[in-house]
């Protein structure tokens, strides 16, 4: 080959493709990352509201007892996560045993439920960071972790079966 072919023979582009098999794994990964966050938003506004309700709703039902009315819709909220998640966002890897999968759920859950907790009390007494917004970062913060503890989590010690085992 001459000087000349070399510079009109056709150049061969190599183009990373993508394995349509890891790009359909990762479009599902992101459907039930989307799946979870909307249950778990879903359970945040039955935690939140019912709250709400129970301390200063009609009757002020449990207007004197904030923990008592807490305990009662932090109970709600997992209920309905558990079955949002269970039903919906791994519904492909529940097992055939519910009762299992909801002590675990709740295990979990009151596990993370103290991470915005220790977030909170780490940024306000120990870096001395007590302003309304250092607070609410650190909550923030520590709900984002709970949130990533919680999915890690249900995936890899409560939603453990396979969809055969439905």
């Amino acid at each position: 080959m001459s000087a000349s072919d070399e510079l009109t023979a056709p150049v061969a582009v190599v183009v990373p493709v993508v394995p349509a098999a890891r790009d359909s794994a990762l479009r599902a990964r992101a459907y039930e990352l989307a799946r979870f966050l909307s249950v778990g938003g879903v359970a945040f506004v039955v935690d939140l509201g019912l709250f709400n309700l129970l301390r200063f709703g009609p009757g002020h039902l449990l207007e004197n007892k904030p923990l008592t009315a807490k305990i009662i819709s932090v109970v709600a909220a997992t209920l309905v996560s558990w079955l949002g998640n269970r039903h919906w966002t791994f519904s492909q890897q529940r097992t055939n045993r519910p009762t299992r999968e909801l002590v675990v759920f709740a295990a979990i859950n009151l596990v993370c439920a103290a991470v915005p907790v220790l977030t909170l009390a780490f940024s306000h007494y120990a870096l001395g960071q007590t302003t309304p917004l250092a607070d609410n970062v650190a909550t923030v913060t520590g709900i984002a972790i709970g949130t990533a503890l919680r999915y890690v989590s249900y995936k890899r010690w409560v939603f453990t079966g396979t969809h055969a085992a439905l």
